[in-house]
């Protein structure tokens, strides 16, 4: 049995110019924390001694016979990439929610291959863990995704993300006096406005014109290095809030589904309550509202969105890791004698037989439809 745990993450400054659209031709950079919020994924060789061959249990509980039945994407493309020939078990929990711009997709990924590598012997470094992770996503998956929330979840910290032209990608460490970071942290409040999306519906509303948003994704990218010059300076760290509030209105304009009118009017309620400045994390579209507060005001800030659930959070610094690992009984040589042989309809003689019933095989030439990324 495989445990693995993942971080989700907060991105500050800097999204946008993180897609390879847009970096390979003019390079990027983002800022960006993993917190102590996670995506936990357990894995095994499944004993062979089911009806079926796969499990995975994540907002749907699977029992497939084939690889192809299996729904969830990320599963299917990553125990085929790997070629995993043995049944295998796939638990999912997380302490927040899918679709809710926390890099949550990325995590999901990076986590499940760090999970099915060790499950097959192999422990590998963060850099491979990263560069794997864009592979999937971008070229087995096709998704619409940047590349910084694969560095985030398989890093860990708060960093400065480069990207290159060349397509290198510099992770470096933000470094603060003593209490800086703290500081920071103690300004972050997080509240979920409960609307989920998918995170590559919305990029793909401006990413495939990147060109043409030149203008604003320049300025994002500024506001990189100006907001890291603030937080090692000595100046207020309220200057990090007018930072924040200065890259969601150039961010918002790069189209029209980054924001919503409910989201809107959230933020404008948050702002005249005291918040400095936020954002919607991720793509946008909803999701997590992240809003800069100083201490002071953050009753009132809380108090003035009543219906938004609030999330305590911390800045973590490890990544993605292995957190459990124990050798179960190896049942490859049962597997390997049980295959290609008639077993009989595994059935509940107590159970009425249906047309939902789990009794009835379930038919090899009917995979079901593959839906998009979760």
């Amino acid at each position: 049995m495989i445990l693995s745990r993942t971080p989700f993450r907060i991105s500050f400054f800097g999204g946008g110019t993180d897609y390879p659209e847009w970096y390979l031709a003019h390079g990027g950079a983002v800022l960006s924390t993993t917190i102590d919020k996670y995506c936990y994924l357990s894995c095994r060789y499944l004993p062979p001694f089911f009806d079926y061959r796969y499990r995975v249990v994540w907002s749907k509980v699977e029992n497939c016979r084939t690889l192809a039945e299996i729904e969830h994407p990320v599963v299917r493309c990553l125990l085929g990439h790997l070629g995993i020939e043995r049944g295998v078990e796939v638990h999912h929990v997380g302490d927040l929610p899918a679709r809710s711009g926390m890099g949550s997709s990325s995590a999901f990924t990076v986590g499940l291959l760090h999970a099915l590598h060790a499950l097959q012997g192999r422990m590998v470094g963060k850099r491979e863990l990263m560069s794997e992770a864009m592979h999937a996503e971008q070229v087995l998956l096709r998704e619409t995704v940047g590349s910084q929330d694969q560095v985030a979840a398989a890093f860990g910290g708060f960093n400065k993300i480069t990207f290159a032209p060349t397509g290198q990608i510099v992770v470096t460490p933000v470094v603060l006096r003593p209490g800086r970071t703290e500081e920071l942290d103690d300004h972050l409040m997080l509240f979920y406005t409960g609307i989920v999306r998918t995170a590559s519906r919305v990029a793909a509303s401006y990413v495939t014109d990147l060109p043409k948003k030149r203008r604003q994704l320049r300025i994002l990218r500024d506001l990189v290095d100006e907001s890291i010059e603030l937080l090692a300076s000595e100046r207020s760290i309220e200057g990090f809030g007018e930072l924040l509030d200065e890259a969601w209105s150039h961010k918002r304009s790069l189209a029209a589904g980054i924001s919503t009118d409910e989201v809107d009017q959230v933020y404008a309620r948050a702002r005249a309550a005291g918040a400095i400045g936020g954002k919607i994390t991720g793509a946008g579209g909803g999701g997590f509202l992240l809003l800069f507060v100083p201490p002071e005001r953050q009753a009132e800030v809380a108090a003035a969105l009543p219906e938004l659930v609030q999330v305590p959070f911390r800045f973590e610094s490890s990544g993605s890791q292995i957190i459990f690992y124990d050798r179960e009984e190896d049942f490859s040589s049962v597997e390997a004698a049980r295959e290609g042989r008639p077993i009989a309809a595994f059935r509940d003689t107590d159970q009425v037989p249906g047309p939902d019933s789990w009794a009835i095989p379930y038919p090899h030439d009917e995979a079901p439809a593959v839906p998009g990324k979760a």
